[in-house]
């Protein structure tokens, strides 16, 4: 039997759709990371902003910004901002506390990535919701060792 023409187009095809099949599965991971770590449900938010390069030379220093859209009033304000990296030896890669009418919920700073992975930040509100958001960063070389 020789190789045609539909044979190739029948092959990709199911490839796509294998690809678009498991696609759903590795953005919901992130989401099923955070209630398995945290115990408690989270809901993406446009609210959380985590901005990181998509590809980055090292693990070492990985820039990262966080925002949150909050007025830091007593009524709507955040509490902290934790960001985990699954892939790194130590989960948890930082946790930021926030104080009302005191300050910005907005960080700049880098982290170490063991890995290319899904980086997950996740917003406490003062009502208590549970805000995530996360970013794919592909990292050249090992920053954790």
């Amino acid at each position: 039997m020789s190789l045609t023409r539909r044979h190739m187009l029948t092959g990709t095809i199911g490839t796509f759709a294998w690809l678009l099949a498991l696609c759903p599965r590795r953005a919901r991971a992130a989401e099923d990371f955070v209630e398995q770590w945290i115990g408690r449900k989270a809901t993406p938010s446009d609210r959380l902003k985590l901005v990181m390069p998509a590809e980055f030379s090292t693990g070492y220093t990985v820039p990262m910004d966080i925002s949150v859209d909050s007025p830091m009033t007593e009524a709507d304000h955040v509490k902290s901002v934790r960001v985990f990296a699954p892939k790194n030896p130590l989960v948890e890669v930082v946790q930021f506390h926030f104080v009302q009418g005191r300050s910005l919920p907005r960080v700049s700073t880098r982290i170490r990535l063991a890995a290319p992975q899904h980086v997950v930040a996740l917003a406490e509100m003062s009502d208590g919701s549970l805000l995530t958001a996360k970013a794919w960063v592909a990292v050249a070389s090992n920053g954790c060792l």
